[in-house]
C-alpha cells in the first residue's frame, strides 16, 4: 500500500473456482507490500479447492487454504479489476456485470489434464507458473 491508500481489489473469476482462480488469489495475496487484495469466485463452483492446486502452491512456499465460492458471495464488493481466467472465453468463462474494469486472460484448466500423475502435476505447475508470470507482468507492473 502506498501513501495509506486503500487496497485495490481484483477478482479472479472462472466457472468452477477450484484451480486457476484459486491459485491467482493465493499468488496475489502472498505479495508483501502489494497494493492489491485478491478474491476468487466461480459461477458454478466445484465447492472444493483441487488438492493439486494447493500442492503446487506449497511448492513455491504458499500455504493456501482457500474456499471455493459462488460469485454471489462477493456481490456486495466492488472491484477495481476483474480477470476472467478460463481458457476459452466464449464457451467456458462467465460474464462479469459488476463494477471494475474487466480483462480476459485465459489459462488451460489443469483439472482437465490427462495422463500419468506426474504429467498431470506438470500441467498444474505450468499453469501456476503462467499465472505467476501474468500477475507479475500485468498486475504488479502495468497497473500500479
Amino acid at each position: 500500500m502506498k501513501n495509506g491508500d486503500p487496497l485495490k481489489k481484483v477478482l479472479f473469476l472462472c466457472t468452477g473456482n477450484s484451480c486457476r482462480s484459486q491459485m491467482a488469489e493465493a499468488i496475489v495475496n502472498s505479495q508483501e507490500n502489494s497494493e492489491w487484495k485478491a478474491f476468487s469466485a466461480g459461477t458454478d463452483p466445484a465447492w472444493y479447492v483441487h488438492p493439486l492446486a494447493t500442492q503446487v502452491l506449497e511448492e513455491i512456499g504458499l500455504h493456501y487454504q482457500g474456499e471455493s465460492k459462488h460469485i454471489d458471495h462477493l456481490q456486495d464488493l466492488s472491484f477495481d479489476l476483474v480477470v476472467t481466467v478460463c481458457d476459452d472465453a466464449a464457451d467456458n468463462c462467465p460474464l462479469w456485470l459488476g463494477s471494475g474494469r474487466t480483462i480476459h486472460h485465459g489459462f488451460p484448466d489443469p483439472a482437465q489434464a490427462e495422463g500419468s500423475g506426474e504429467q498431470i502435476l506438470a500441467v498444474f505447475q505450468q499453469v501456476r507458473d503462467e499465472i505467476s508470470a501474468f500477475i507479475a507482468g500485468y498486475l504488479f507492473n502495468s497497473l500500479e
